[in-house]
């Protein structure tokens, strides 16, 4: 079956996948920020701007697979044209990687992904030669990587460094309908939700099932690894499985002691490599987040695209930033974290103003629910809170608050939860957990896709060959309004204002890009167009 091309803002280096593509050239140096996918016996000598590795051509191949790669398999794909061999050169190159890539047997992919996924950012726009054309290259790479794709079977995940980059890719993709293999229904929802993130509407829940495609456990899990370590007989194990999880915990607390079970969820909650669905969410303009889960891949995945998002209640909002709110605790706060019966019922007292966040935006926004059951007892009672605070006999009928992306279809649980949500089922219950959590991935794909404003790419020259000729002359004009604007100390509010409004448009992005850029960097914290979205 074919594969999907997914678009994405993150850091290679930490993106949970089964194989990357790193640029080189015929010196086999890579830029510094690749540093963390080389085992350090290969690194032959290293400063502030590269590595070289300790590899060899063996003749005119471009592609070296590095040994001893770990859980993320690393490929060396010479991309610098000093040649001048031009964009024909660079396509040929990845067709070649992405063929040896599919020639590595692979039991199983990472975490228990229904398909392998290969990661690679834009070749050649660092030292390869073709930064001045990156939309030219984006426009060819993209059918390339969708054709490896469907030949191989497996995902490919291309990783762009700034928001230019991803405006322009996304504009590519919007023109391609065949891109998404999804069915009607989810297509009409995706319009939907994309419409609602670039107006400012859309919220985002974040499950458990979410961070399980980055190896992390699920409720049900860290309860049997706290059981392991808990030292309890045969029969209370059993016992165990047998009781509500939260009673199931408060016992294991108790056999564990609060400050080794607090130790545990810090250490096996901690930052680590985070899934495509932790950047695919990440990437989608919303301001609002709101999570049950302790670790900290959504804010981490966030960061490496240049969103700095503040995490309630340890730091302070502030206006214009993004926010995540972890309604459970976090594992950098392991004393805050909520496991026991008697801390869910705390959460209804001493942290009902956690509680009140959600509230809000059920009444104030479209909540996007993704990788949660709707079975933990605080969604339970804040959902009755909301719908008593806006039904009664003289109300009509009210518009659903939001929307669950369920893996499965289950009639029951969607009819429960009805009056409050929608509930969409990624599949029928015949298919495979992991090929459904897939397709949630390219939903959230399409989500972003449609979400991603058009005109991130206006004002960056790499990307002036898109342009028609009215966005031509509006660019050019715009051009001319940020040559006036003044500079330095004293700048008025009013022209700091159209400055970000022109940054925003990609003025002064490429310009600034030298000769001496590393080749391809895994990437490049900077996005102050999604920093500044305001709701609409």
């Amino acid at each position: 079956m074919s594969g999907h091309v997914f678009v994405v803002g993150a850091d290679l280096t930490r993106l949970v996948c089964d194989d990357v593509l790193v640029p080189t050239g015929r010196t086999l140096r890579v830029a510094a920020s690749w540093r963390d996918l080389l085992p350090a016996d290969l690194v032959a000598d290293e400063d502030e701007e590269g590595v070289c590795v300790d590899l060899s051509w063996t003749g005119d191949e471009r592609v070296l697979q590095v040994p001893d790669g770990g859980q993320r398999q690393a490929w060396l794909l010479d991309t610098v044209d000093d040649c001048d061999r031009g964009l024909d050169w660079l396509l040929d190159g990845a067709r070649e990687a992405l063929a040896a890539v599919a020639r590595r047997e692979v039991e199983e992919p990472v975490h228990g992904r229904a398909r392998r996924l290969v990661g690679l950012p834009a070749l050649g726009t660092g030292w390869g030669g073709a930064a001045g054309r990156r939309g030219d290259l984006l426009q060819q790479l993209l059918p390339v990587l969708q054709e490896a794709a469907a030949e191989h079977g497996f995902d490919v995940a291309l990783v762009l460094r700034g928001p230019s980059d991803l405006a322009a890719a996304q504009r590519i993709r919007r023109g391609d309908s065949s891109g998404w293999d999804l069915p009607d229904h989810l297509r009409g929802l995706a319009e939907q939700l994309g419409e609602r993130a670039r107006r400012g509407q859309l919220a985002l829940f974040i499950g458990a099932g979410v961070s399980a495609a980055a190896g992390l456990p699920t409720w049900e899990q860290l309860l049997g690894e706290l059981a392991g370590r808990s030292g309890l007989d045969d029969d209370l194990r059993t016992g165990l499985s047998q009781l509500p999880p939260q009673d199931s915990a408060a016992l294991l607390a108790r056999e564990l002691g609060r400050d080794r079970l607090q130790a545990y969820v810090q250490d096996r909650f901690g930052p680590g490599p985070y899934a495509l669905a932790h950047a695919l969410i990440a990437d989608l303009p919303v301001q609002e987040f709101v999570t049950t889960n302790y670790d900290p891949l959504v804010e981490l995945a966030a960061a490496d695209i240049g969103r700095d998002l503040a995490v309630l209640p340890y730091e302070e909002a502030q206006p214009g930033r993004p926010w995540l709110l972890k309604l459970h605790g976090d594992a950098a706060h392991p004393e805050s974290v909520v496991l026991t019966r008697e801390e869910y019922l705390q959460l209804g007292d001493s942290r009902a103003a956690l509680a009140g966040v959600l509230h809000s935006l059920l009444l104030t926004r479209h909540v996007l629910f993704v990788g949660t059951s709707m079975l933990d007892d605080d969604l339970i009672r804040i959902a009755h809170q909301v719908r008593s605070a806006v039904s009664g006999p003289d109300r009509g009928p009210r518009h659903r608050s939001g929307t669950v992306l369920a893996l499965r279809e289950d009639a029951a649980r969607s009819r429960l939860w009805e009056q409050d949500v929608e509930t969409v089922a990624m599949s029928r219950g015949s298919t495979p957990a992991a090929e459904a959590a897939r397709r949630l991935e390219v939903l959230l794909d399409l989500i972003g896709c449609l979400s991603t404003p058009p005109t991130g790419f206006l004002l960056d020259p790499a990307y002036r060959g898109m342009l028609d000729a009215d966005e031509r002359s509006l660019a050019d004009a715009l051009q001319e309004v940020a040559a006036r604007l003044p500079e330095g100390p004293g700048t008025s509010s009013a022209a700091a204002e159209v400055a970000a409004l022109l940054r925003r448009l990609g003025h002064g992005r490429s310009a600034g890009r030298s000769d001496e850029e590393p080749a391809d960097a895994a990437s490049e914290p900077r996005d102050d167009r999604l920093q500044a979205q305001r709701p609409g």
